[in-house]
């Protein structure tokens, strides 16, 4: 099968900083991709750069194609028109405005927004559609982060650390919808909780310094040990079954 994504030769500079240096790898039709490694090897840039959410000030060079369409250059609303699906870290809700509004400039014009889809996988969105989405708790807005993307229809989802400084009870239920939701649209997921990992990924890619240090089978990787251990600074002893 074809990939849905594929990233060649991706590099980005960013206030004088060489991010990401020559990053390629590509992203399955189905199923979880997860992009591995240390915090700070270039994992959140090398999504922001395939949505063209890029620092103006940065520079980027390579090859970015989701199927057959160029997505470099191209502005960030046409690219989520085009079925880019986007939830970035730390949730980036509009605290000031009630969880009816933050979906609601989430619909995409000439098209059916699909509540019915989210409100079954996150009843609590249908519950509190009137509160500020400022005085939900970080769980609740990780939820809504989601659910806004799943309002529309996706060809991709790109997905960055929705486990982050969650409960472990709001964790689970987080993966336990992205599992779903990777039934029907596959997804690159940057995600820390190992544990997460080997529930939802079938494919790894792991970034260790700007650069691709692995690629393959996420299970086979998390059942390395040394492997683990050099890349992720942790072993499979850690990872919960």
């Amino acid at each position: 099968m074809e990939p849905i994504l594929s990233v060649e030769d991706l590099s980005v500079r960013i206030s004088g900083l060489h991010i990401l240096q020559g990053v390629s790898f590509t992203v399955a039709p189905t199923g979880v991709t997860v992009l591995l490694g240390r915090n700070g090897v270039g994992k959140t840039t090398t999504l922001r750069a395939i949505v063209g959410l890029t620092p103006p000030a940065g520079e980027v060079r390579g090859t970015i194609r989701m199927g057959a369409q160029s997505l470099l250059a191209r502005p960030t609303h046409r690219l989520v028109r085009g079925g880019l699906g986007y939830v970035p870290e730390d949730r980036c809700v509009f605290a000031g405005l009630t969880v009816a509004e933050n979906l609601r400039l989430a619909e995409r014009r000439g098209a059916t927004p699909a509540y019915d889809k989210v409100f079954a996988l996150f009843p609590e969105l249908d519950r509190r559609g009137r509160q500020r989405a400022g005085s939900l708790s970080g769980g609740q807005q990780q939820m809504l982060a989601i659910g806004r993307v799943l309002l529309n229809d996706n060809r991709l989802l790109l997905v960055d650390e929705p486990t982050k400084g969650l409960a472990p009870k709001v964790v689970t239920e987080v993966a336990e919808v992205l599992e779903r939701v990777a039934e029907s649209v596959p997804v690159l997921l940057v995600e820390q909780n190992l544990a997460v990992v080997r529930r939802l990924a079938r494919d790894a890619v792991v970034l260790a310094a700007g650069k691709v240090a692995w690629t393959g089978d996420a299970h086979e990787l998390l059942l390395e040990t040394a492997l683990t251990k050099s890349l992720l600074g942790v072993g499979s002893a850690e990872v919960k079954h």
